[in-house]
């Protein structure tokens, strides 16, 4: 089939162009190579992607809503696996216009390019900072998410709504999917892993919030990848009539970890113990997440399965071989 992919040289986007391309799919991948965090890593990503036969990039912004329109109506994509936005919780405190216009209009962007091209299916990324401090644990998708606790996780609410209405309205079938902290190799260096990985191997401070009181459900990349490609190939089928069709599913491990224990991860795949310099909880962050993966088993009969210290371990090896690190030999 002929996707599209946004977001194709971020760290998600980058493996699931990969994973599609290498099942023989025709795909375009778009990205606006923002400088939200190294714009090299990203292109060094898209360097691999080229590689391909079947894929093309086209360097474009969501919030472009004449190029993405024409980018539509040119390509007549089958289906669209949405994975571009602006991401980090920290982040959106202090640039909220960034997030409205990307998260937001760019995201309607996308919805009315599907809901005009007869697209088959849209998969969309949401993500696990939706349930906010208030749901019961495990999260589930039927838990009411009414008390987002940063501007980001606002955003990704609204999306939710917003293709849900898509989906009644136009019959657009659209699958929103919930990731929960997604980690492994060619990841953001704005996250914890990538942080720490350089920090220790730089042999400096690594810095813990909430004294390490909190705990996060990480899951691997190449898990969530299989779910998403096992989802986008089963569009949501109402039961009712009337009934949207659309879904959302938690993508996760199931099985949240200690923020200190995943440090130890860290120390014991480096082989070098870390320098802890404790702080109180950010605002934004939220003490715990912990995905009920229930839907999702039972709709494509898969459940993200690595364990943190293997995922762990194969980032530190791709982080090394990438930057020319070594423990002994850090580099600047």
């Amino acid at each position: 089939m002929k996707f599209l992919v946004t977001g194709a040289a971020g760290f998600i986007g980058f493996h699931t162009a990969d994973r599609l391309c290498r099942e023989g799919h025709e795909v375009v991948g778009i990205d606006n190579l923002n400088d939200y965090y190294s714009v090299d890593l990203k292109l060094s990503r898209l360097e691999l992607l080229r590689k391909h036969g079947n894929f093309r990039f086209e360097k474009l912004d969501i919030g472009d809503r004449v190029r993405l329109a024409e980018l539509f109506r040119d390509e007549q994509f089958e289906r669209v696996i949405h994975l571009a936005a602006q991401a980090g919780v920290r982040y959106s405190l202090e640039n909220p216009d960034l997030y409205a216009d990307v998260n937001l209009t760019g995201f309607l962007n996308i919805l009315e390019g599907c809901r005009h091209n007869a697209v088959g299916h849209l998969a969309y990324a949401s993500s696990s900072s939706v349930y906010g401090m208030n749901s019961p644990m495990p999260f589930s998708t039927n838990a009411t998410v009414d008390q987002p606790v940063s501007l980001y996780a606002a955003t990704k609410r609204a999306n939710e709504l917003m293709a849900y209405t898509y989906a009644h309205l136009y019959r657009l079938p659209v699958t929103g999917l919930r990731f929960f902290t997604v980690y492994g190799p060619w990841g953001r260096p704005d996250m914890a892993l990538f942080k720490f990985t350089r920090a220790i191997l730089d042999g400096r401070p690594i810095d813990i919030y909430n004294n390490g009181e909190m705990s996060r459900d990480f899951t691997y990349v190449d898990d969530v990848v299989e779910g998403i490609v096992r989802i986008q190939d089963c569009p949501p089928q109402p039961e009712q009539p009337g009934e949207a069709p659309a879904a959302l599913y938690n993508i996760g491990l199931g099985a949240p970890v200690r923020l200190l224990d995943m440090v130890h991860c860290v120390e014991e795949a480096i082989g070098q113990e870390a320098i802890k310099n404790f702080l109180p909880l950010q605002p934004g962050d939220v003490l715990q997440t912990w995905a009920n993966v229930d839907d999702l088993v039972r709709r494509i009969d898969f459940r993200p399965v690595t364990p943190l210290s293997e995922g762990v371990k194969r980032f530190v090896e791709w982080y090394r071989d990438y930057y020319g690190r070594t423990a002994d030999h850090p580099c600047a």
